[in-house]
């Protein structure tokens, strides 16, 4: 997992100008070759300026203490978390770039609210589930690691990432809880997510905790190919979790196999401009996923659907550089952010 680390340094290096043409022995791509013409045609002048917008719009709406917005998500750790990857995503090191701060002041809230036990959560915010900040906190956490020298962020990942290893269930998934009750599949791909996350920095995980994570994920498809809720229990494939399940296998390095290929068919069903309008409570949580799936699947899944999203949102950007969403705008627009800078991302985790 070195390489994905070494390519990330590399090419914030040269976009931050401390690196003339950093390349590595071990057969990364160059920050050269990887912008190419393919992602030069799809993150466009119009993408690139709406993203400026979007996390110029996300700097006006941090607190003092680091968290985002106002009203009952103000506090979310998830929402701080996400907003905080946008800031990485576009090549922000903390201290340092047009959001260094604005980064610094993501890392700090999530660090004081990261409890001794390992447990991050805030215990005030209006939240879709405890388990669902602590996932996106940790995997915010795991990629700012390397950016920075604080030695407290690499001890309280490490005990974020233990207490995801200790609450796996026995069905091997996660719920809204630190607790070893039950599972859903939308917990336990987020919890996927901050484990291979953290596995990249050279934080300890179990395979088995992951081999049976993946178990669970498989257990949950159903015959069309999308993805139930939940393992061994009837219910219906909806497109967002379908896209997530998808993530989580290609985070564990699965790449081929019958449960891939159908969920790939399953989620090629409901394209961006079909997917999005009927199941807007979850719009943005399920591009997030998709553009991730079809980043990884390339060719023509990835050609098709890119600019499909990325038009779709560039039209429903307002004129303050945000994107709205039921969460918060906050929330919307760092997930925005995210799915438009996919082709030229920053963050290891997005890697190939």
């Amino acid at each position: 997992m070195q390489h994905t680390r070494r390519s990330f340094l590399s090419r914030l290096a040269i976009t931050l100008g401390i690196g003339a043409k950093l390349t590595c022995s071990c057969g990364v791509l160059t920050a050269e070759s990887r912008a190419d013409s393919a992602r030069s045609d799809f993150f466009d002048a119009r993408t690139r300026k709406a993203v400026d917008a979007g996390l110029a719009y996300l700097a006006s709406r941090q607190t003092e203490e680091g968290s985002f917005g106002i009203g009952p998500y103000q506090s979310n750790l998830a929402v701080a978390g996400l907003c905080g990857m946008a800031f990485l995503s576009a090549g922000n090191l903390p201290g340092r770039g047009q959001y260094g701060r604005h980064l610094n002041g993501c890392i700090n809230y999530v660090l004081a609210n990261a409890r001794d036990s390992g447990f991050i959560q805030t215990g005030e915010s209006n939240t879709r589930g405890p388990m669902y900040e602590h996932g996106f906190a940790t995997l915010f956490l795991a990629e700012a690691y390397g950016t920075t020298s604080r030695p407290d962020l690499r001890q309280k990942l490490a005990k974020a990432v233990q207490l995801i290893i200790n609450t796996q269930n026995d069905e091997g998934g996660w719920r809204y809880e630190p607790r070893r009750d039950d599972a859903d599949l939308s917990v336990t791909v987020c919890q996927v997510m901050a484990l291979r996350a953290a596995h990249n920095t050279g934080v300890f995980v179990p395979k088995a905790t992951i081999d049976r994570a993946i178990e669970y994920v498989t257990r949950c498809q159903n015959d069309d190919g999308g993805f139930a809720y939940m393992a061994n229990v009837d219910g219906e494939s909806r497109f967002p979790r379908s896209a997530a399940a998808l993530v989580a296998m290609y985070s564990a390095g699965i790449y081929e196999g019958e449960v891939l290929t159908k969920g790939q068919q399953f989620v090629l069903q409901f394209p961006p401009n079909q997917s999005g309008r009927d199941d807007r409570q979850y719009f943005f949580y399920g591009h997030y996923y998709a553009v991730q799936a079809m980043w990884q699947a390339s060719g023509e899944a990835w050609n098709a659907w890119y600019p499909a999203i990325r038009d779709l949102l560039l039209d429903e950007q307002r004129a303050n550089g945000a994107w709205s969403d039921a969460i918060s705008s906050e929330y919307g627009t760092a997930m925005a952010c995210l799915i438009l800078r996919m082709p030229e991302s920053y963050l290891p985790i997005f890697e190939r």
